[in-house]
């Protein structure tokens, strides 16, 4: 390894030290919003110095408020599980987070003794081996148990604390008092939380593993074959995450044959557009097939899932109806919106004949077993955020403001919402005074201590969110070899070092061609969901990262940049599907580049091009 960094300003090859990060203006103290294990401390200075850690932009964003945090333990919990003590993945244990001005930075923790990587890959062998072989099977079982996980979630109740118990609590002999039921349901909650990221990395990471292994067979057999080329002979397999999608565009074409499509108008919000097809018998028929589409498909989520602010479709309509919108003018400007599959297919049938002939005979049954085994579990690497990231955590974020109102209710918080300005222990402890003074009568100091803290949190996160993060500190690596650092944010050895070497900007970004084609326009960077519905017709998408659920979107757009993300990345997989031309893992396209600014993607060879100087 390169020895650390000490100084804030990166030298030639490397990146900020972590210890030399400076918090902006008035937000001394920042630190107390997160656990003490979560932010670089000197006691591990001399380890975590010398790593390297890079901003995980495509799960977090912005800073990350203190209850969310939750869906940064949890998680990684779960991932170093399955990944380092069930299948022992030979190369890679899990990873550790720390935050830094409230964003956070991830590292892997490699496996570099060699035979401690063979004594892995006999327990890898054995146990993946078992699910490659009964996938179809197992992934069957998974589906139902996360039906399940969600049944139970929905009938989860938090209850009130009524001025007297019902007759049934002092009558009844199965009861439980509410100061019980209040805690056992948060505790609960929290399990359940944790129950479904335990499901969510079972497969996960068998899904990537499988595609990594083919990956490896061809850059073996076939050294300069393009990682984009891989991507491409597992393409064009419909997944239930784009079903969502193929409703509304349905719904478009129904609003033409019905005659309500005026009623989309470019600029309207959701509210504006029910109230005028509520005005008309035609216009609620359309309304009332809509409601027949919202269960589930409207449990999608606004962005990732995984911070409290993305709310449902349900909750918050704006990306579905800026899809109708853009799916409309499109068919009534005669184009297409379908994703072009077909094409798609062909494309993929086309290289996948090109390369097996190039692969020696004898190793042509091994193509095709690695070709059909990443087809098979490649469905399961979309498909898994629409029952957990998305149907399980929006419905599950909603659970705790229910939490959040309860303590709203009895003045612990001005807002229920505040609830997420305190950790889920401080919530807790918060809950555990509540139900004291309400079973006791006495006068809780709560009301009293709670506020303060919510209202300098939130002004402390939005002075963060002003603070523009490095995409690295600490060293360069020698080399990345966790399967799921590359696969899915495409952090791999060559990208970090490029990143490494345009930091200080210039007016081309490189970054993993994770789409083919060239096209230019005018950029629209986005931030968060809330910018979703500003994307207008030919611009190109340029943020930190996509989400499956903006998906609807992609029919206006003409190309997508992101800062982070590798060919197996949600944001290449759709843009793949979709037949868009995409750059991603750039680093920090999205802070760099500015909206209306010309662009050029090369999605081919990776490449971003600044054609001019940001406007005005």
């Amino acid at each position: 390894m390169e020895a650390a960094l000490t100084n804030s300003t990166p030298t030639s090859g490397g990146f900020p030290s972590p210890f030399s990060i400076e918090p902006p203006a008035d937000c001394a103290g920042w630190e107390e919003m997160y656990p003490y294990y979560a932010v670089f401390d000197e006691r591990r200075r001399e380890t975590d110095e010398n790593r390297f850690w890079f901003w995980n932009s495509m799960h977090f964003p912005v800073p990350m408020p203190a209850f969310d945090v939750i869906c940064i333990d949890s998680p990684y919990q779960a991932v170093g599980s399955w990944q380092n003590r069930v299948f022992a993945v030979p190369p890679a244990m899990g990873i550790d987070y720390r935050i830094v001005n409230g964003y956070v930075y991830i590292t892997g923790n490699p496996v570099t003794d060699s035979d401690k990587i063979a004594e892995r890959a006999t327990f890898f062998h054995k146990r993946a081996g078992y699910y490659y072989e009964n996938w179809t099977e197992l992934y069957g079982r998974w589906r139902t148990k996360m039906e399940a996980l969600i049944a139970e979630l929905n009938d989860l109740q938090v209850p009130a604390l009524p001025e007297y118990e019902a007759d049934e609590v002092a009558y009844g002999e199965d009861r439980n008092t509410s100061f019980y039921e209040v805690l056992d349901a948060y505790g609960r909650a929290l399990r359940l939380g944790d129950l479904m990221w335990q499901n969510h990395f079972e497969f996960l990471l068998l899904g990537y593993g499988a595609y990594s292994t083919f990956v490896d067979f061809c850059k073996d057999a076939m050294p300069d074959i393009p990682d984009q080329h891989i991507a491409q002979m597992v393409a064009g397999i419909d997944v239930l995450l784009f079903k969502a999608d193929a409703e509304l565009r349905r719904l478009a074409r129904l609003a033409i044959e019905t005659g309500v499509q005026a009623a989309f108008a470019e600029g309207r919000t959701p509210r504006e557009i029910d109230a005028a097809l509520a005005d008309s018998e035609a216009g609620r028929s359309w309304l009332a097939e809509l409601e027949e589409v919202k269960d589930p498909w409207f449990n999608m989520a606004t962005g990732d899932g995984l911070n409290h602010y993305y709310r449902s479709w349900l909750d918050d309509p704006t990306i579905p109806y800026a899809s109708l919108i853009g799916h409309i003018a499109a068919l009534q400007a005669g184009e297409q919106i379908d994703r072009p599959t077909e094409q798609i297919q062909a494309e993929r049938d086309r290289l996948t004949e090109a390369y097996r002939s190039l692969v020696p005979e004898e190793s042509r049954g091994t193509f095709d077993d690695l070709l059909r085994l990443s087809q098979t579990v490649f469905p399961y690497v979309e498909e898994h955020k629409f029952f957990c990231d998305y149907w399980f955590l929006t419905k599950w974020w909603n659970k705790i403001r229910e939490f959040g109102a309860l303590l709203a209710e009895h003045g612990f918080l001005t807002d229920g919402e505040d609830v997420f300005q305190l950790s889920r222990h401080e919530v807790s402890t918060a809950l555990d005074e509540l139900v004291l003074s309400w079973a006791t009568g006495g006068a809780p100091l709560g009301p009293q201590h709670w506020p303060p803290i919510v209202t300098r949190r939130k002004q402390l996160l939005a002075k963060l969110a002003q603070w523009t993060p490095p995409p690295a500190l600490g060293v360069v690596p020698e080399a990345v070899t966790d399967p799921m650092t590359i696969m899915l944010w495409g952090v791999t050895t060559e990208r970090v070092q490029e990143w490494a070497r345009q930091q200080d900007g210039g007016v081309v970004f490189n970054g993993a061609a994770a789409s083919p084609g060239t096209v230019e326009g005018p950029a629209r960077v986005v931030r968060s969901a809330d910018e979703i519905a500003a994307v207008r017709e030919g611009e190109i998408l340029v943020c930190g990262s996509t989400s499956p659920a903006w998906a609807p979107i992609f029919s206006k757009i003409r190309a997508t940049v992101t800062d982070v993300g590798g060919v197996m990345s949600h944001a290449a997989i759709v843009c793949r599907e979709y037949g868009l031309p995409a750059v991603v893992g750039t680093g920090r396209a999205s802070s760099q580049i500015r909206t209306g600014q010309l662009i050029r993607v090369n999605g081919t060879e990776g490449v971003v091009t600044l054609l001019e100087a940001p406007p005005e």
